[in-house]
C-alpha cells in the first residue's frame, strides 16, 4: 500500500478577508441597484401573475449559471415559493437536454433557444432571459423571434447598454462583475416569485 506524503496547506499569499470582503463589496453594489429596480420587479412579478393565472406561459433562458437560475424561476412557478397555490406554466428551455443537444447539432448553437420558442411560445406570453454579458447571439436569437411571435421579452443582464437589452421590451440592467450580477439573478428570481405569490393573494410573510 502506498503511502501518500501529507498534504501542505496551500499558501496564496493573499489575505482571505481582503478576498471576501472584496467580492461581498462588489456583491452589496449590485443588489443596490436591484433594490433601485424595485419598481420594475413589482410590476414584471404582478404582470407575470395576470399572465400565468390566465393561461399564459413563462419561458425562460440562460446559459451557464444563468440557466441554472432561469430554471430555478420555472421551478418555483410550476412548484411552489412559499404558500400553496395552483401551478403555474414555465418552461426553462435549457433543461431538456435531448432536445438542446438536437437543436445544437442540427442548426447550431445559436437556434437552441429560437426554435423553442417558436415551439412553445404563444401571443401574450413572457419570455425571460438572464445573461451577465447580454451578448449571447442564442438569446437574442431568442429575443428576435419572441418579439415577433408578440410575446414579451424581459430580460436581466449585467452593466448596460448591451445587444440583448437593446432587444428586450423591458430590461434591468445591474452593474457589477460577472459573479456579482449572477448572484443578483437569485436574487431577481426570488422578487419575481414574491411579487406573484402577492399578487395571487399568497402570504409572503
Amino acid at each position: 500500500m502506498t503511502t501518500l506524503p501529507p498534504t501542505s496547506p496551500v499558501r496564496t499569499g493573499a489575505d482571505p478577508a481582503l478576498v471576501v470582503g472584496k467580492h461581498l463589496d462588489g456583491l452589496a453594489a449590485t443588489l443596490d441597484a436591484v433594490r433601485a429596480h424595485a419598481p420594475v420587479f413589482a410590476a414584471w412579478g404582478a404582470e407575470l401573475a395576470s399572465r400565468l393565472s390566465s393561461g399564459r406561459r413563462l419561458l425562460a433562458a440562460g446559459n451557464g449559471g444563468s440557466a441554472a437560475e432561469a430554471q430555478h424561476l420555472t421551478a418555483e412557478l410550476v412548484g411552489r415559493y412559499r404558500g400553496e397555490r395552483e401551478p403555474l406554466s414555465a418552461i426553462a428551455l435549457h433543461a431538456d437536454s435531448s432536445t438542446i443537444t438536437a437543436l445544437g447539432n442540427d442548426y447550431g448553437f445559436v437556434e437552441i433557444y429560437a426554435r423553442q420558442v417558436r415551439a412553445h411560445g404563444r401571443p401574450g406570453d413572457v419570455l425571460v432571459l438572464l445573461s451577465t454579458s447580454g451578448r449571447s447571439e442564442n438569446l437574442l436569437a431568442a429575443a428576435e423571434v419572441a418579439r415577433a411571435l408578440g410575446i414579451t421579452v424581459w430580460s436581466i443582464t449585467g452593466p448596460g447598454p448591451n445587444p440583448l437589452a437593446e432587444a428586450s421590451d423591458e430590461v434591468i440592467c445591474l452593474p457589477g462583475v460577472t459573479p456579482s450580477v449572477q448572484e443578483a439573478h437569485l436574487v431577481a428570481v426570488h422578487l419575481l416569485c414574491e411579487m406573484v405569490d402577492s399578487t395571487l393573494g399568497r402570504s409572503v410573510a
